[in-house]
Order: structure tokens, then C-alpha cells, then sequence
């Protein structure tokens, strides 16, 4: 139960921390699709541990392995089972998570709903978890680019109290990943770059804002209701580790403005029906209406830190405790592939509802 995601094009992540591997199956991934492990082995090294100096320096080379089907490097419509192997679990420096709950984690949520968890590396609940999504997005993203011609990216937005402003349709991945973290502007990434190192040498952590985009969306995608588009996506960026909030468009912003302000009105520009403005972030009632999709997410600071806090044992007793082990100071940097990842889960799932419901439609 809640490790499954999406109707058509539907993935299943399994593995802990530190058990063998963790990966991922994919069902309804069409037919005769171009795939190798190298097309998902890119956004696997954008999210992987120890490719900076302000990550987690956990050693995982995170090399993936398909393991179904694909046959001659082309998709088989069957189920895509990935796999990617845990080399480097040091499971010691968790011993005294055993019989302690670190806070703001999940080890005493998971005690309370199933008597029994995966203490070393916080078992299902660590963000290693994400290989499998990341590892489907990979698929996800090169459908939607082959076949739809949308492109996904998404990048660092704001470190702590140091932030940028994003500009949707201009954004480039170039700019994105021109530093470690990810911020496609220069002057604030460096600024960012520098909080967090502060905050590594300080045993301490900070959070900050992810801002997603999809181009190139036609009009038309998402459902009435319950299945909005705008729904599905907040669903799967609140799935993410460490994500705490969501925005989509003008967002929180948009309560400043009145309604005459707010509304984005139309035009017909191109032959096709276009908005002047765009705070509606490319949905509307639920559903796409052609402009650019950009939304925010908002991560908080990571829980571990390295200074001793208050705590309780398992046995109910008030205690103290130091994390030891090896920890994101800041988890933005790769938590970018992660948001693009679901972004591209839920637009390809959507695609294919809509080309099954509305593919013979005509106006």
C-alpha cells in the first residue's frame, strides 16, 4: 500500500536504504520506445550522493540495470523492471537509532503504525528511495519529449533567505546545471553555495524552494474534479522527502492582487487561443490551457543534524542524541532531478488518459 503511482502509465518503487538495492517497475510504458540504461543513467548521476561538496558524501556510483522489458534496446510494452544496487550502506552509524527516534524524522511514525522498522539509513522513509522515481522520470521525460515534444526541468530557487526570481519559458537546463547547486543564476548560486558549506562545517542544515516547469504542454491535458492536474501534481511533489509545501502559478502571491489584476485574459495570437498573463501556471479547472506549467515546492531544512538534541527512546524515555553518519547539509541540489522526475510521471500518465479518452475526438 502507497508505493505505487499513476492510472496509465503507473510505477511501483520498492528497496530500503540499506538493504540489497532499491529500484522501480514501470507498467504501461507504450511499445517500441528507444531505451538503454544510459537514457536513465543521466538524471540517476544528478541525483546520486557524493557528486559535490554540499551533498551527502555517501560513495554510491548508483548504476542502474534493466532488467525487463526492453529487447534490442526498444521498449516491449511489457513491465520495466530497473534495479540499482546499495554498495555503500554503513549501517554502524545508525546503531543508536535503534532504540532512539530521531525528530522530524519518521522513526517513530512508523513504529507507531507498524511496530517494526528499518532503522539503518531510515529504511523506506530515506530519500535513496527516489532512485525509482528518478529512474522511471528518465522514461517518462523521453516519451514526452519524443512523442509530444514537452520538455520538463526544474531548478533551485531560493536557499534559506537567499532566492532569485525564475523566469518559466526562458530557463534553460544548461543554466541549471552550470553549478553544484543548481540554481541558473550565477551571483545567487554562489551565495547559496557558500550558506551551505557554512551550514556542512556547522553539523546544521537548511531548506529552500525547487521551482518546476514544463513546456510545451498542449491544451487539453488533466481531468474535472478530483484528477486536476494542478492536484496530481501537488500529490507528487508532497510525496517527496522533505517537501513541505506547494504552489502553482501566482500561488500564495496571487491573494495580494484583485480579481481584475489576477485573471489571465485571452487572445488570439498564432492561430491559437493565448493568455496575455500567465499566474493561472498553465492550468486551468484543472486542465492544461497551452501555456508554459511552473510551480514551486518548498523542502525543509534537513532533519538530520549533526548537534545533540532532545529526544525519546523506544521504551518512552526522555534522551538525548547525536547523528552521526554521512547527511545532505542541503537537500535542493538533488532534490531538482526528483521534482522533474514527478512532474514528467504525472504529465505522461495524463497524456495517455487523454489520448485514451479523447485521441478520436474531434471538434
Amino acid at each position: 500500500m502507497g508505493n505505487s503511482f499513476g492510472e496509465l502509465f503507473r510505477i511501483s518503487t520498492w528497496g530500503e536504504s540499506h538493504g540489497g538495492g532499491v529500484g522501480v517497475v514501470i507498467d504501461g510504458c507504450p511499445p517500441r520506445l528507444p531505451l538503454t540504461e544510459k537514457d536513465i543513467q543521466l538524471d540517476l548521476d544528478r541525483r546520486r550522493p557524493g557528486q559535490s561538496k554540499i551533498v551527502t558524501q555517501r560513495d554510491e556510483a548508483d548504476r542502474v540495470r534493466i532488467i525487463s522489458g526492453t529487447f534490442k534496446g526498444k521498449t516491449l510494452g511489457t513491465p520495466i523492471a530497473m534495479l540499482v544496487d546499495n554498495k555503500d550502506q554503513r549501517s554502524e552509524a545508525y546503531s543508536e537509532m535503534e532504540t532512539k527516534y530521531r525528530p522530524s524524522h519518521a522513526d517513530y511514525t512508523y513504529d507507531a503504525k507498524y511496530g517494526i522498522r528499518a532503522w539503518p539509513g531510515g529504511g523506506r522513509t530515506s530519500a535513496r528511495e527516489t532512485i525509482g522515481r528518478v529512474a522511471a522520470g528518465a522514461v517518462a521525460k523521453k516519451i514526452l519529449k519524443k512523442q509530444f515534444g514537452v520538455e520538463v526541468l526544474a531548478c533551485v530557487s531560493q536557499v534559506k533567505n537567499v532566492s532569485t526570481e525564475i523566469h518559466p519559458d526562458k530557463v534553460t537546463l544548461k543554466q541549471v546545471e552550470s553549478n553544484i547547486v543548481r540554481c541558473p543564476d550565477k551571483v545567487a548560486a554562489d551565495k547559496m553555495i557558500r550558506l551551505i558549506e557554512r551550514m556542512r562545517k556547522q553539523g546544521d542544515s537548511v531548506g529552500g524552494v525547487v521551482t518546476g516547469v514544463a513546456r510545451g504542454v498542449p491544451a487539453g491535458w488533466g481531468m474535472p474534479v478530483f484528477d486536476r492536474l494542478e492536484a496530481d501534481l501537488a500529490k507528487a511533489m508532497l510525496s517527496l522527502p522533505a517537501s513541505k509545501g506547494f504552489d502553482i502559478g501566482s500561488g500564495f502571491d496571487g491573494v495580494a492582487l484583485q480579481g481584475s489584476e489576477h485573471n489571465d485574459v485571452f487572445r488570439m495570437r498564432g492561430g491559437r487561443v493565448r493568455t496575455v498573463t500567465n499566474r493561472s501556471g498553465g492550468v486551468q479547472g484543472g486542465i492544461s490551457n497551452g501555456e508554459t506549467i511552473y510551480f514551486q515546492v518548498a523542502f525543509k531544512p534537513t532533519a538530520t543534524v549533526l548537534k545533540e538534541q532532545d529526544t525519546v527512546s523506544v521504551k518512552g524515555k526522555n534522551v538525548k542524541l547525536k547523528a552521526r553518519g554521512r547527511h545532505d547539509p542541503c537537500v535542493l541540489p538533488r532534490a531538482v532531478p526528483m521534482v522533474e522526475a514527478m512532474t514528467a510521471l504525472v504529465l505522461v500518465d495524463h497524456a495517455l488518459r487523454h489520448r485514451a479518452q479523447c485521441g478520436f475526438s474531434s471538434k
